[in-house]
């Protein structure tokens, strides 16, 4: 699946883009889990920032 997203992502016309995983935890259960955002490089701190 990590190849279909790269050969997508790649562009002459689109800006570039880069996929972001991180762990949340579930307030519900304690429990770690992993979410995949695929955003442009220019929002990459701005979604860190927020929880």
């Amino acid at each position: 699946m990590a190849k279909k997203v790269v050969a997508t992502l790649k562009s002459k016309d689109v800006k570039t883009y880069a996929k972001v995983i991180r762990t949340v935890k579930s307030e519900k259960t304690g429990a770690y889990t992993f979410k995949e955002d695929i955003v442009s490089t220019d929002h990459i701190k701005d979604l860190l920032a927020k929880k």
